[in-house]
């Protein structure tokens, strides 16, 4: 069971690296066009409302409730019966987000003033700031149908998943950073407003993503004719898991929308530096987490339609172990070097060393839950797999009564770094909540030997983290490398930084068998 896991999280990690290195050329693209002022702003904000849609619609609660269902149809061995299921869930899934992406387009001017209060406020008492909420309005316009697209996108990569294509969804996203990279580098600096090219360019991405999936769907005799079916025993199905998860999987979005509008009354680059703290953060928890719980949730959902209830944990801990043994690292690794990556990676053009010091305390809070963050990525499977969307709901109703609680408590001392931090408090709230409502039912308990792997990678990233610290000099002295020289010390400090966590491991008595089994100690 493991060596397959295994396999196939390699193969997800491998295509999601390739996209989210592309993901950060992207961004060191746009933070040289634009920098961390009012055009980056408004562009991230026009992008975020459709992303936060695309969780509600696409790959967050629909690929959720999608996948138990289409695994139950697979393990039927009728293929007829899986070609109509997508009929029907295509269709219904079509019809409402069409419905829906024609409103958001129209509606776009509600959007800006719902998500982006504070602009709204200074455009309506026509104060400093008002051309934001104008800019948003026009932007969304543009990139909403992004939704649209990407909807069918994450549903043919949900069929591709379950039947075992994984490289194939994991490298479709990279699609859209290459036409973004594209845009910025090429396109946008000869117009006369960059953002909007670039909001032009998220439109475009979205159709290519979806053009890419299509031929092998078409190779797998899965390319069919939607249908309106509401009442389509799946569907039914479908919605009844789709409803509450909506909700449960788009708890870290609904708190970076809430920080969102609350960062429109903060001063401008708010905006900018929360979104570059994310954006490196959603490299792990891409690479890792996403691609550990991707390739998790069929195996469960077989292990759940097989009443194996041994294995099903089997697999939970495996998945457990995999998150800690990358991810303690990585959030060691980012808050020991927060300074360096962002000089190495933004610091050109219009993104400079203040911008950097900026963003790099937003980067610092938000680090603090990037374990916790890729823990409830990983636990959320565990419900979602037995078909049970309401328990997520409810540990996602307290996160989110507890990011508003921090970010009130926060916000007024700490500005956007108190936005920042109550996202990660939140975060940990979820992740806690998850694995306590998994042990007190039974689904999963982690065994003495996962306690005693867990207590040997925290040693190891400790010492990890302390020689970084050591090696590392202050940001001053970053300044004033040039663009290579930068590069070259962080690379040999992300090699150090691999090497003593590498070390360590061994040290402490940690082999590969550790990763292997759960059985085995």
């Amino acid at each position: 069971m493991s060596k397959k896991l295994l396999k196939s999280g390699l193969m997800v990690t491998i295509a999601t690296f390739a996209s989210r290195i592309l993901g950060l050329v992207r961004d060191i693209a746009i933070a040289h066009l634009l920098g961390a002022g009012v055009a980056s702003d408004v562009f991230f904000f026009a992008n975020r409302i459709p992303n936060f849609m695309r969780r509600l619609f696409a790959d967050g609660a629909f690929n959720q409730a999608f996948v138990p269902v289409m695994t139950e149809y697979k393990e039927k061995g009728d293929k007829v019966a899986v070609r109509d299921l997508l009929r029907a869930a295509s269709g219904t899934l079509g019809a409402i987000i069409t419905v829906v992406t024609v409103l958001g387009v129209l509606g776009s001017t509600v959007l800006s003033a719902l998500f982006g209060w504070g602009w709204f406020m200074a455009w309506w008492h026509n104060e400093p700031g008002a051309e934001k909420f104008e800019l948003a309005s026009l932007l969304i316009k543009i990139t909403f149908p992004y939704l649209w697209f990407v909807t069918f996108t994450a549903m043919s990569g949900a069929v591709l998943n379950t039947y075992g294509r994984f490289g194939v969804s994991s490298f479709t996203p990279t699609f859209l950073n290459i036409v973004l990279i594209i845009t910025s580098w090429w396109i946008a600096p000869h117009v006369e407003q960059p953002v909007i090219a670039l909001a032009v360019g998220t439109f475009v991405g979205g159709l290519v993503q979806l053009i890419y999936q299509i031929p092998y769907m078409l190779q797998m005799g899965f390319l069919v004719k939607p249908k309106w079916a509401w009442h389509h025993p799946g569907v039914v199905k479908i919605r009844s898991l789709m409803l509450p998860a909506i909700f449960g999987v788009s708890v870290s979005q609904i708190n970076l929308m809430f920080n969102t509008m609350l960062a429109s009354f903060l001063a401008t680059g708010s905006i900018s530096y929360l979104y570059y703290s994310d954006r490196l953060l959603e490299f792990p928890l891409g690479m890792f987490a996403v691609a550990i719980s991707t390739v998790i949730l069929p195996t469960l959902s077989k292990r759940h339609v097989d009443a194996d209830p041994l294995r099903f944990s089997q697999t939970m801990d495996w998945g457990v172990r995999m998150v800690l043994f990358l991810g303690l690292p990585a959030m060691a690794g980012i808050m020991t070097l927060r300074e360096p990556i962002l000089r190495v990676l933004f610091m050109r053009g219009e993104f400079g060393a203040h911008e950097v010091t900026m963003a790099s305390a937003s980067l610092l809070a938000s680090t603090s839950g990037l374990l916790s963050l890729m823990l409830a990525r990983v636990l959320a499977p565990g419900f979602h797999a037995r078909q049970d969307t309401r328990t997520p709901v409810r540990y996602g109703i307290h996160s989110m009564i507890a990011n508003m609680c921090f970010n009130a408590i926060l916000i007024y001392p700490l500005g956007y770094i108190g936005l920042a931090l109550s996202t990660a408090l939140s975060g940990t709230v979820n992740a806690v909540s998850l694995f306590q409502g998994l042990y007190r039912r039974g689904i999963y308990r982690p065994g003495k030997q996962t306690l005693f792997f867990f207590s040997r990678l925290t040693f190891a990233t400790l010492v990890m983290a302390f020689v970084l610290t050591e090696l590392s000099v202050p940001l001053e002295q970053w300044v004033k490398m040039s663009q290579w020289q930068s590069i070259w010390e962080l690379s040999l400090l992300i090699i150090a930084g691999l090497i003593t966590y590498s070390v360590a491991m061994f040290l402490v008595g940690l082999r590969p068998k550790h990763f292997k089994t759960v059985s085995e100690g």
